[in-house]
């Protein structure tokens, strides 16, 4: 039985494998949405965890040394570990998120309205083949934002880790 979700996901999907997506729509109106739709809901509600498995990032700015929060898209990869790709919309670019786990992998995720502390490790070039492939069995096609790109896509597995004793 096909549940409401997977015909929202089947309708949106060829949406964001467009240029216009790509270049335009997602950049420009899916962050403040993800943001306000957050602050509404006190963390609780993600709009792309409507079609997704979605998470905030809370890492801290490899040059500001602030704290900043990224909502992403992740695929669960067994014992509590999430994959993250900082595709940027297919941009040049990579994400500032993914230059501030290189250089403090120790953040933390809210899923569902619950935060928990996580150290991220990049996946190694020798798995990310398979990576790619369980990303796309939840979102197919997602790996051509990297072919967009001109770029290799740092991809992250999140392990979540146990709050320090004080």
């Amino acid at each position: 039985m096909t549940s409401v979700v997977d015909v929202v996901r089947a309708a949106i999907a060829p949406l964001t494998r467009t240029r216009l997506f790509r270049r335009v729509l997602g950049p420009a109106l899916l962050p403040p949405l993800e943001r306000f739709v957050t602050w509404v809901s006190r963390g609780r509600v993600q709009v792309s965890a409507l079609l997704v498995p979605s998470l905030v990032l809370h890492t801290v700015g490899a040059r500001s040394g602030e704290p900043r929060d990224a909502p992403l898209m992740y695929t669960p990869d067994g014992q509590g570990r999430a994959i993250v790709a900082g595709t940027n919309f297919a941009g040049a670019r990579h994400p500032a998120w993914t230059s501030n786990l290189i250089a403090n992998p120790d953040a933390a995720i809210t899923v569902r309205g619950r935060r928990m502390p996580v150290r991220a490790s990049l996946v190694p070039d020798d798995e990310r083949d398979a990576v790619w492939a369980r990303i796309e069995t939840q979102w197919p096609g997602y790996r051509n934002y990297e072919r967009s790109s001109g770029r290799q896509v740092r991809l992250f597995r999140l392990q979540p880790v146990r709050e320090s004793q004080a």
